[in-house]
């Protein structure tokens, strides 16, 4: 079922407004949520921090942006699954199986600790944050021209996290909504004693509303794919991208893995599906090299999910195949932004 995650008369805690923008706090189904509003764009992204800080809704003149199968934030809580934005980490997309290779050291992840999400064929999935309750919130103010919400995790300080990836790290995360323009910026802060990996991704969800799914037409900015095996782990090859730069959604299926991203002029590599008039773009930051496509046939969304890192990156680069795992040194921060843009709305 198709719909948006739509909050009904809310209790308006707080707000913080600079002319255009604006910030409330609010509270739906007894969960706490913040709303973010561009007024003159007629744009709005709610976050609710204590469902993994995912932004699980944006709508520009009332029409969904993002996809979600409920109709409300408590049904949401009740059930949680993957919907408007949820974040990947410690790990993006699969691991090969239930250990995995950091700095030369072999770890062993821990199914009786209750917070993997199990993948097909024992291939623990999407790490270990996806409906965390953890997240504080720091900041919630609007500017002139912007409105912001920073939320922050200290991963370090909790057992049954640092149990699975015992990689003491900070991370903040900042949604800011401006000129219409959903940005996602994330910093990861390395506590450790030790080069912190970052195999980090998001996968939002995204609808279109003036067309069917089979009518979209996407845009794959991205010179490369990598060969799957039968378990979704890439393989060490890689082909062109069969598909081009641009494909109709009618009758494929999309769930790849795309290397050589093309960028623009300001570095950013830019993912799109069109409609008849909507638009939805995902601009890829420097630091997000890897892009991870899924339009399942018979489902009404895409996902255009920038990665910083390929599926099973820590055990790719213990291979020696894969030079692309990123990582942070010893009191470092890394640091890297995407944004999705909404026209003909």
């Amino acid at each position: 079922m198709r719909g948006a995650l739509l909050l009904t008369f809310p209790l308006t805690l707080s707000m913080t407004t600079a002319a255009e923008y604006s910030v409330r706090r609010e509270t739906a189904d007894s969960i706490e949520i913040y709303v973010l509003r561009d007024e003159a764009r007629q744009t709005e992204v709610r976050v609710a921090p204590s469902l993994g800080n995912n932004s699980y809704d944006m709508t520009v003149k009332g029409k969904r942006v993002f996809w979600s199968p409920y109709k409300t934030v408590g049904e949401f809580a009740a059930k949680p699954t993957f919907l408007g934005n949820p974040m990947l980490w410690p790990w993006a997309n699969r691991i090969d199986g239930m250990t995995y290779w950091v700095n030369g050291r072999k770890y062993a992840l821990k199914e009786e600790t209750g917070n993997l999400r199990p993948g097909p064929s024992n291939t623990p999935i999407h790490g270990l944050l996806q409906y965390s309750k953890l997240w504080k919130v720091q900041k919630a103010e609007a500017g002139r021209g912007s409105a912001v919400l920073e939320s922050k995790l200290e991963f370090w300080k909790y057992p049954e996290l640092m149990t699975q990836f015992p990689f003491a790290n900070s991370i903040t995360v900042t949604y800011r909504l401006k000129e219409g323009v959903l940005e996602v910026e994330t910093a990861i802060e390395n506590l450790s004693a030790e080069p912190l990996p970052v195999s980090l991704g998001y996968h939002p969800y995204f609808q279109l509303n003036d067309a069917p799914r089979d009518e979209w037409t996407v845009r794959l900015a991205a010179r490369e794919k990598h060969v799957l095996s039968n378990r979704l782990i890439p393989t060490g090859e890689k082909v062109p991208n069969p598909y081009g730069e641009t494909v109709k959604l009618a009758g494929v299926a999309l769930d790849d893995v795309f290397e050589g991203l093309v960028r623009d002029g300001d570095g950013f590599a830019r993912f799109s599906v069109q409609g008849k008039s909507e638009k939805i773009t995902v601009e890829y930051g420097p630091k997000y090299p890897v892009a991870v496509v899924y339009a399942p046939l018979g489902r009404g969304f895409i996902c255009f999910e920038p990665m910083t890192g390929i599926t099973n990156a820590f055990n790719a680069a213990q291979a020696g195949w894969y030079k692309g795992l990123q990582s942070v040194d010893p009191g470092g921060t890394w640091r890297e932004v995407f944004r999705i843009r909404v026209e003909g709305y």
